[in-house]
């Protein structure tokens, strides 16, 4: 699959999972799950498979174990979402996987601090922005 093609492919799955949890307040399984298994395939038939497997697992771990002490912080979609995001910025380096783990809960954290009149802020939107920016300065 051509580098345009597969940008294309990823930026339509991370705007999809970014409207449907703006609107709906959840990331469904019908979109996180089968994207991950679509970035895994990529990275393993690009070479890339082993640092994007270690990017999903580092990044789907770390979101897990904040949804299993603080389950009203961060949803069971935000944890899936991490494997699949994790993997694909994992695929790029630790760098990039990194400018992206951090970069996400601190674009979560400006809008609650932007729209403090909301409770909650929907985090897959920064997840996927995050993911979308660090990825294309990779591949840029």
């Amino acid at each position: 699959m051509g580098v345009g093609i597969a940008c294309g492919c990823a930026l339509a799955w991370l705007t999809a999972l970014s409207v449907f949890d703006i609107r709906q307040r959840r990331l469904p399984n019908w979109l996180t799950v089968p994207g991950a298994v679509v970035v895994v395939l990529w990275a393993v038939t690009a070479g890339r498979g082993e640092p994007a497997l270690l990017g999903g697992a580092a990044l789907f771990a770390g979101y897990l174990l904040v949804h299993l002490f603080a389950p009203a912080a961060m949803g069971a979609g935000d944890v899936k979402l991490a494997a699949g995001v994790g993997a694909m910025t994992g695929a790029f380096g630790v760098d990039i996987w990194a400018l992206a783990a951090l970069g996400a809960p601190l674009l979560t954290a400006t809008l609650g601090l932007v729209r403090r009149s909301e409770s909650t802020v929907p985090h897959g939107p920064s997840m996927c922005l995050a993911t979308a920016g660090a990825t294309a300065l990779a591949v840029v």
